[in-house]
């Protein structure tokens, strides 16, 4: 064996982990989640949020910062209604999927297009600006000189984070646990502690909160303390990106997955609610003024940690705990966002490689291209907090709106089969009206601010899946012509038949998802070689991909269809007093699959001439070739280095 090769292969097995099996049943129970874990590991990216959301909306009420206690409320009020409205989302759809789902299903294809590019857009900024915040976090207690090796140091954690979940969800919760959960009993200490230690001011700060709305009123008018409270507001609209990840995600849940679900989004609500509204109050009730090089949060703990005798040392440890949630906050959209991208690539909207599995059961592409986006958004936006909360919260909400609003057509259309449909259309449309509510209010009041940026770049994700979607339809139409051609076979007598020779010339096909294109490459062997092979070999490999490890059921309805698809050809050539026999591989990666059989057949039957199929497309280019895999050619490649016949024939597509 190469000793380079070899050393690379062992390295990526130290870094990524060994192989799992998909097939047993211990598999699934290992990575999934259970409440507390996914509280962990997909809620944390809400939670995070109170990091940056709050500074946000407090900032930009200006001068009138009484009118944050009106923001601290709403704010809370806002996430359980949202939270509870998505917990009907888990029931509906317990194999996940989230808003995409919904909206594909309840409103129609292009809605759900329109929410799954969305969720694209949005957890790559969730990666972004959770990574940008964590660091903005660290460098608070650090010289102002070091702010040059910020972008260098948020790459390096992104680069970490994407090796994290290459090795499997679970495992980067795990390593993740500790931060978060020191996170939360240092941040829900400090807010109590903050808020005790001032709760003499809290009367008079309500009334001079009613004072001061009443003055404002009076010399500037309703409408402005309207518009300046709802843009700070909007401003704020990141606190609530992480409560569409749990519903996105409900297939990586431990069962009962729907009960497990709705725990997890009641864990969020809670945690979310009372630490976003008690950081906005701790701003208010402690008099904090911006400071060059430190986040709010950061200033707000240093006054409240002031007199404490390790008051500077506690204070570091909560900024670290402040960036390492932060971290588990991105972590959200490296779980997320690979997700959404493996159910649109079931649908065909995006390439069908992102629905596949590594060795190790992750949607590795999908978490690569979504460490190196977010890595581009970093460096185009010099990681400014302040430009990527414009950009981050106006998709969140289209796709509430979007899936609430799918909501509400499903309990209108099942008034007359679900007892409690009208508590649940009336809880859709409350959920509805706040998120419509808020996305025209982030849209209208950041668009000039960049949040056409949002839009166009949204916009342009739309375009580009619908062309993938529209390539897909129309070569599955020319493959489904060669397939209507094929007629039912009846079965024969295997008695009647000669066994395989190992010593006869052997013709090993490889078998793809469209029977024509298998019955093209074997017509024009047959013509090629007239009475040249004795032996027909059919073989295939079952891929466990997103789809199929939605549960037992789902990889047993795989197994049966790769069966019945080889079982076809052997029919074939048993009508024709053919001998042939099949064999299937199983598992994630197709390539390694078909090589691994390639090479047992060549052991038994040396004399074989192996035969696989490949799409040609009149108008080719780097879009059509991304589509469709090159797993002919790479097997191809393996196969003839040692010494093993692999012959290629085209398939053309007008």
């Amino acid at each position: 064996m190469n000793p380079k090769v070899f050393s690379l292969k062992s390295f990526s097995r130290y870094v990524l982990g060994a192989p799992r099996n998909p097939f047993n049943p211990a598999t699934r129970r290992h990575i999934a989640l259970i409440a507390f874990f996914a509280w962990i590991g997909i809620g944390a990216d809400g939670l995070s949020s109170s990091c940056y959301g709050p500074e946000e909306a407090f900032l930009a009420l200006g001068e009138h910062t009484h009118l944050s206690l009106y923001l601290a409320l709403a704010t809370a009020l806002t996430v359980f209604i949202i939270s509870i409205s998505y917990n009907q989302v888990i029931e509906l759809f317990p194999n996940g999927g989230g808003g995409y789902k919904v909206s594909t299903q309840l409103i129609g294809p292009f809605a759900g297009l329109i929410a799954g590019a969305a969720l694209i857009v949005d957890y790559i900024l969730t990666i972004a600006i959770s990574v940008a915040s964590a660091i903005d976090a660290l460098f608070s207690f650090l010289p102002v000189g070091f702010q040059a090796y910020k972008l260098v140091s948020e790459s390096l954690f992104i680069g970490l984070l994407a090796v994290l979940n290459l090795r499997g969800m679970k495992e980067s919760v795990k390593v993740l646990m500790p931060i978060f959960l020191g996170f939360v009993i240092s941040h829900c200490c400090l807010i109590i502690y903050g808020i005790m230690a001032h709760k003499s001011h809290l009367p008079a700060l309500f009334v001079e909160t009613i004072q001061e709305t009443q003055q404002i009123a009076g010399s500037m008018g309703w409408m402005f303390i309207v518009a300046l409270f709802l843009r700070a507001y909007s401003l704020g609209g990141g606190t609530y990106t992480g409560l569409e990840a749990v519903s996105n995600n409900v297939n990586q849940l431990a069962e009962p997955r729907v009960k497990t679900g709705k725990w997890t989004m009641l864990y969020m609500a809670i945690s979310l609610s009372f630490t976003a509204g008690g950081i906005i109050l701790l701003y208010l009730l402690w008099q904090v003024q911006p400071t060059e090089g430190q986040t709010l949060n950061a200033t707000v703990f240093s006054s409240i940690l002031a007199d404490w005798q390790f008051g500077p040392y506690l204070l570091m440890v909560v900024l670290v705990l402040e960036a390492g949630l932060l971290l588990v906050g991105a972590n959200t959209g490296f779980l997320g966002g690979p997700a959404v991208l493996a159910n649109m690539a079931l649908d065909k909207w995006v390439p069908n490689r992102f629905g596949h599995l590594s060795n190790r059961l992750v949607t590795q592409n999908g978490v690569i291209l979504f460490g190196v986006a977010s890595l581009l958004i970093l460096l185009l936006s010099e990681g400014h907090v302040s430009w990527l909360v414009i950009l981050y919260s106006i998709n969140v909400f289209l796709t509430f709106s979007l899936a609430i609003f799918g909501l509400c057509i499903y309990w209108w259309k099942h008034r007359h089969t679900r007892t409690n449909w009208k508590q649940r259309l009336i809880l859709s449309i409350l959920g509805l009206a706040v998120s419509v509510g808020i996305l025209l209010i982030t849209l209208i009041s950041k668009f000039t601010y960049g949040g056409w940026v949002t839009v166009l770049v949204t916009s342009a994700v739309v375009f580009i899946c619908w062309l993938i979607r529209r390539h897909y339809i129309y070569t599955n139409k020319q493959l489904n012509r060669l397939d209507a051609l094929l007629a039912p076979l009846k079965k024969v007598s295997e008695k009647s038949l000669p066994a395989l020779d190992p010593k006869q010339p052997t013709a090993v096909f490889m078998v793809g998802k469209n029977r024509g294109v298998t019955m093209h490459t074997l017509l024009w062997a047959q013509r090629m070689f007239p009475n040249h092979f004795k032996n027909f070999i059919f073989i295939s490999s079952g891929i466990v991909d997103v789809q199929s490890f939605g549960g037992q059921n789902s990889l047993e309805a795989m197994q049966k269809e790769a069966g019945e698809k080889l079982n076809y050809f052997v029919e074939y050539c048993h009508q024709h007093g053919q001998p042939a026999i099949s064999l299937c591989s199983y598992g994630t990666d197709p390539i390694t699959l078909l090589t691994e059989l390639a090479e047992k057949i060549h052991k038994q039957f040396p004399n074989t001439i192996f035969f696989a199929s490949k799409l040609i497309f009149a108008n080719d280019n780097w879009l059509v070739r991304l589509l469709h895999n090159e797993a002919a050619f790479a097997i191809q490649r393996k196969l003839h280095l040692k010494g093993v016949q692999l012959i290629i024939l085209p398939i053309k597509i007008e």
